[in-house]
């Protein structure tokens, strides 16, 4: 009798396995994606070694993307998995909220191409930028939500440490990449490279505050 009065909102989205295979199996994709914009050059237009050399220096701008998007694709994809290492609960708006986040994960193949192509236009360094801020306004709504309806595995001081490093980890890493994005007005290339900076430092943890026992 309860089941037959069930509400499908209130049974729905409740296995977080199946998103996180879901996550892993998207991320995947989306990484392997990003090396087919890089072209091996043309063999009929290669004569001499000069050639060759010239031809495989325009794929910089390729090289580039493809090296900024793997590393975007890698810090959000371990931001996305260390929330689901603290979430023991899910619902329906959980569900549909991680996969927004990985609407924004299988269209950065395209932002990337779109941003080597055009490598020296704002707009293109606009439109990759604006990728990764719905990717980390999406990664900060997720875990909030977690939050606010207590899926959360610990609770008490432990929850408060951990919720305020994701929690700045997300907004000081957004500010970041927002200064970059901005240098495009002076140089796109130099806007690249301080992203590429700021990824490199939360890849490797070259700068990270060291939270007090």
């Amino acid at each position: 009798k309860d089941y037959m009065n069930q509400n499908y909102n209130d049974i729905a989205g409740k296995k977080l396995q199946r998103i996180e295979a879901l996550s892993d199996g998207v991320f995947a994709i989306a990484m392997t994606l990003l090396v087919l914009d890089i072209h091996v050059p043309l063999k009929e237009t290669i004569h001499a070694d000069e050639d060759l050399i010239t031809a495989f220096s325009k794929l910089t701008p390729n090289f580039l993307s493809y090296l900024l998007s793997f590393m975007t694709l890698g810090i959000f994809w371990t931001g996305h998995s260390v929330q689901l290492n603290f979430i023991n609960q899910s619902d329906r708006n959980l569900n549909w909220i991680s996969l927004f986040f990985l609407l924004f994960v299988s269209i950065l193949p395209f932002t990337t191409a779109f941003l080597s192509e055009y490598i020296e236009y704002r707009f293109a360094v606009g439109i990759y930028w604006f990728n990764i801020l719905a990717l980390g306004l999406v990664l900060y709504v997720h875990w909030n939500y977690a939050v606010r309806k207590k899926y959360i595995a610990i609770e008490g001081e432990q929850l408060k440490l951990v919720h305020n490093a994701i929690n700045r980890r997300i907004l000081v890493g957004q500010s970041l990449y927002a200064f970059g994005a901005l240098l495009c007005f002076f140089n796109t290339y130099l806007s690249i490279i301080v992203i590429v900076l700021v990824q490199l430092n939360y890849a490797l943890g070259i700068f990270t505050e060291r939270t007090k026992d």
